[in-house]
């Protein structure tokens, strides 16, 4: 099932502030370099291209650079047919395909990929988990890894017979929705914190469309171990042109050689 997420991992550490070339009023990186971004507004950029969203909680630099350069962040963006979304209560922002006005087909650098019946169960589960612990007045919103391997286990089919495999897919659906950033690691490596892109990135809207297709799979005749059923929908990981795209089982964005 796909939602409008993408499962490329973004925290990594951002590069080391010393990074940064020696001379700072200079935009030249190298020899040759005719581009005309700073060099943070670049490590913005790109941190943004490759990951499906940048927040103050996980990307406090990068963050603060797109706020302060919005408009040329975003011009660098529509230059790929891309444009920027900003959630400024939430402090979130991410990329999405562009859409001609005039219904025309525009090129796209992102590539369609499916999210597991499992995941899209973890991902409904986590957004309503987060509305209500907001709803209580949290400012931030925790969760253990086996109260989400429990949910899932609820939806699995009274008929089914194979409980580990079913119990190894809810544990692969976690560990894809913590390495798209949506869960935060905390000291205890079974307790995470509930992103707060996940409200912005999961609307109602398509909530409700995953669900209705979630139902109609589970009706319509989902064998007794719960294969994926993919919901159509688009998602944002970045293809480098002449490379053929592929998911490993990480859910990271592979490339092989075009033939």
């Amino acid at each position: 099932m796909t939602t409008d997420l993408d499962p490329t991992p973004d925290l990594a550490p951002d590069p080391a502030p010393d990074d940064a070339p020696d001379d700072a009023t200079s935009v030249s990186l190298w020899e040759g370099d005719e581009g005309g971004l700073e060099h943070a507004q670049r490590l913005a950029l790109v941190t943004l291209l490759k990951s499906r969203f940048i927040s103050a909680r996980t990307h406090p630099r990068d963050w603060t650079v797109l706020v302060e350069h919005e408009r040329v962040i975003r011009s660098r963006l529509n230059d790929l047919f891309l444009e920027l979304a900003i959630d400024r209560t939430r402090e979130v922002a991410w990329k999405r395909q562009a859409v001609s006005e005039a219904g025309a087909r525009l090129p796209t650098l992102l590539y369609d990929a499916a999210w597991s019946r499992e995941e899209t169960l973890v991902l409904v589960h986590l957004r309503d988990r987060l509305r209500a612990g907001h709803a209580g007045g949290d400012a931030r919103v925790y969760i253990d890894r086996d109260d989400v391997l429990d949910h899932v286990a609820t939806f699995r089919p009274a008929h089914a017979t194979d409980e580990a495999g079913d119990e190894k897919r809810a544990r692969n659906a976690f560990t894809s929705v913590a390495k798209a950033g949506l869960l935060i690691p905390t000291a205890s490596e079974d307790r995470f914190e509930i992103s707060e892109a996940v409200e912005p990135l999961l609307p109602l809207e398509l909530l409700q469309q995953l669900l209705e297709q979630l139902r109609e799979a589970n009706g319509g005749g989902a064998d007794a171990h719960g294969d994926d059923q993919p919901i159509d929908g688009p998602t944002d990981v970045p293809v480098e042109p002449g490379a053929a795209a592929a998911a490993d089982t990480d859910g990271m964005l592979i490339e092989e050689d075009a033939e």
